[in-house]
């Protein structure tokens, strides 16, 4: 009887990993294609995404931060180590909506640094062990489950550094959300959108901050799955 019903709660689990990797995929087809339908539509004053931070760091008074271009599509980011904002040709170049949305995007992330954001600090603090747990938990977790009943506390440490992980994914989520509300704000306030295209940079914001979603309950349904596998260890 139990071992039927631990064979169904495997199917469910595997069917929701199915699920969540038909969202991800999903997303990311609607994220890209947003982005390509954004970026057809120019901004009201011809700003280009290098203009955008450059002039949101001005009127915000930080002097400390560069910004740079990075290869890739939509690989921009904000690297608090080094105080660099880099953005992809697309987006650095580029005199759109899809463009200055991403690039006030990040700058809220450079802004959320200086400001010292509760939630960005949390972030930054759980890097050293995310970084630990992402090179080593891969191993672990299989080790324990080929060695669950033999030594449970393997898959038990697997399941910790997963949980780090899956925390940190979590603690994004306000990161990114927050940093977005900044970028609309400000390109509402500039005049860089009108009252059309601010609803264009929100959706493409928006489906930016769905990817991180979908990431954060993915990992929370894979720890469940692992703390299942533990806990059913004798079964």
């Amino acid at each position: 009887m139990e071992h039927s019903m631990m064979m169904g709660t495997n199917a469910w689990i595997w069917i929701i990993f199915i699920g969540f990797t038909l969202v991800s995929w999903l997303v990311s087809n609607q994220l890209k294609s947003r982005f390509k339908k954004y970026s057809k539509i120019p901004t009201a004053n011809g700003m280009t995404g290098k203009d955008v931070v450059e002039s949101i760091l001005r009127e915000s008074g930080i002097t400390d931060v560069k910004v740079g271009t990075v290869e890739g599509m939509l690989t921009d980011h904000y690297n608090p180590v080094s105080k660099t904002i880099n953005l992809s040709r697309e987006v650095y170049y580029g005199n759109t909506i899809a463009a200055a949305a991403v690039a006030a995007h990040e700058t809220g992330h450079a802004l959320q640094h200086a400001k010292g954001y509760s939630m960005l600090r949390l972030r930054s603090a759980l890097v050293p062990a995310v970084e630990f747990a992402s090179r080593w938990v891969q191993w672990i977790l299989l080790a324990g489950i080929i060695l669950v009943e033999s030594f449970p506390g393997l898959l038990l440490m697997g399941i910790l550094l997963f949980a780090v992980m899956t925390l940190f994914s979590f603690v994004t989520l306000p990161v990114e959300i927050d940093a977005s509300h900044r970028a609309l704000a400000w390109l509402r306030n500039s005049g860089v959108t009108d009252y059309q295209t601010q609803a264009y940079a929100f959706d493409a914001l928006k489906w930016a901050a769905y990817t991180y979603v979908v990431a954060a309950l993915s990992s929370l349904a894979t720890l469940l799955y692992y703390v299942m596998i533990y806990l059913n260890r004798r079964d």
